[in-house]
């Protein structure tokens, strides 16, 4: 493991230099890759509301950066930053809390290389500042916060590749690897939701964390294949409504969708486009770009389910060596709520906004860095979204379904 991939949750200021350097360069390839095929314009990207113009998206990393560290705010209300940015106008432009996301295409942004100067000149600026502080989780709280911050934009620039169809940089490539065979049978037990937390980075909707006891189950070792799925597919998955619920109906009536997204069919051999191009069907990899709402109606024709979130975090937690995880992102039965003692931290956005909307996904996928990988890490996305790259595992149906509270 090298100094930039080990957990950033607990970096010295020195692995946090060079990790927030690993990711500006991260960053600004993407940009390219995007600039390449011509969405450094705000006017040639499609006003989509899973996307941001990528302009914009660098703009703003680099005004988060510089807003949480150079700036010290104290959180991320307008007006909590101390001292003026860098680059005149920068709030007006980039914060996501006065900006909504439909103007931001018709924004009078600078030109991309006054933008990638600022984006080096705040970097530089952190990072000489980084380098006289001490090794303390208080002080150091918001460098990782805006490396984390950086790293998920990161995996969003690279989705939004994907949905526009251009080619990514090498490091996108991903080969995927057969999920592993079989299921895990767990007995069940008592462990701490959220994880340790005396220490190092913790997001806001990880705490508190606190006992809790999760009942025998059985899941999956790996993630469901494509194989699996045009087993679905071929024995009418997308056409029995029994199958689905009445939101993935409305969903799947919106959206007209027979196969997942990025799938096409050529007489009867099946394409799958990657970064615009097509790549032919790989029946042993994971089913990936599959919403909330086709991955139960896939549980229902199986007569499975979905696995908790803290089932899933005590199954990754076990250290069990047929369970796999990190090729993508995993929907999981449970909606996106706040743990019992949440309150919001600098960046009160994050989480808040999102609870009672969204379905959690835990894991991680090919783009996520693995310094941002943890069993404890709650994603999180609205159930209609097939754009991000997700997939799931299922749990037998039979098992006591949920956890209780320790005694």
């Amino acid at each position: 493991m090298t100094e930039t991939s080990a957990s950033f949750r607990r970096m010295n200021p020195r692995a946090l230099g060079a990790a927030l350097q690993d990711a500006r360069r991260h960053t600004l390839a993407l940009f390219d890759a995007l600039a390449a095929s011509g969405y450094d314009r705000a006017a040639q990207v499609p006003h989509l509301p899973i996307l941001n113009p990528p302009l914009w998206e660098l703009g703003h990393v680099a005004w988060f950066a510089e807003w949480f560290v150079l700036r010290a705010a104290r959180s991320s209300q307008p007006g909590d930053a101390a001292g003026p940015s860098l680059l005149a106008k920068a709030d007006s432009w980039f914060d996501s809390n006065t900006v909504a996301h439909d103007t931001r295409w018709a924004l009078d942004l600078p030109a991309p290389g006054t933008i990638q100067t600022w984006c080096c000149e705040v970097l530089d600026a952190i990072r000489e500042r980084l380098a006289h502080t001490l090794d303390d989780d208080a002080a150091l709280y918001p460098y990782r916060l805006v490396l984390a911050h950086e790293d998920m934009h990161g995996e969003a620039l690279l989705y939004t590749l994907q949905t526009l169809g251009a080619a990514a940089p090498a490091f996108g490539a991903y080969t995927p690897q057969p999920p592993a065979a079989g299921e895990i049978s767990f007995a069940g037990g008592d462990f701490l939701l959220g994880g340790e937390q005396s220490r190092g980075f913790v997001f806001d909707n990880e705490r508190q964390a606190a006992p809790c006891r999760v009942a025998a189950f059985t899941i999956d070792a790996g993630l469901v294949s494509n194989a699996a799925w045009l087993a679905f597919m071929r024995d009418g998955g997308y056409k029995n409504p029994r199958h689905w619920s009445a939101s993935g109906r409305a969903w799947l009536m919106e959206h007209e969708r027979r196969a997942p997204r990025y799938w096409q069919r050529t007489g009867e051999d099946w394409h799958t486009l990657r970064f615009g191009s097509p790549v032919p069907l790989d029946p042993a990899a994971p089913v990936r770009h599959v919403s909330l709402h086709e991955a139960e109606a896939y549980c229902s024709w199986a007569g499975r389910r979905l696995p908790r979130e803290e089932e899933w975090e005590f199954a990754a937690g076990a250290g069990h060596p047929g369970f796999s995880w990190g090729q993508l992102w995993e929907w999981t039965a449970s909606p996106f709520l706040p743990y019992p003692g949440f309150s919001a931290d600098r960046y009160r956005e994050y989480s808040q906004p999102s609870f009672g909307s969204c379905q959690t996904l835990r894991g991680a996928s090919f783009a996520t860095p693995p310094r941002l990988q943890s069993p404890q890490f709650r994603n999180f996305y609205a159930p209609g979204r097939d754009d991000i790259f997700a997939g799931f595992r299922t749990c037998a149906p039979n098992d006591l379904y949920g956890y209780r509270k320790a005694d």
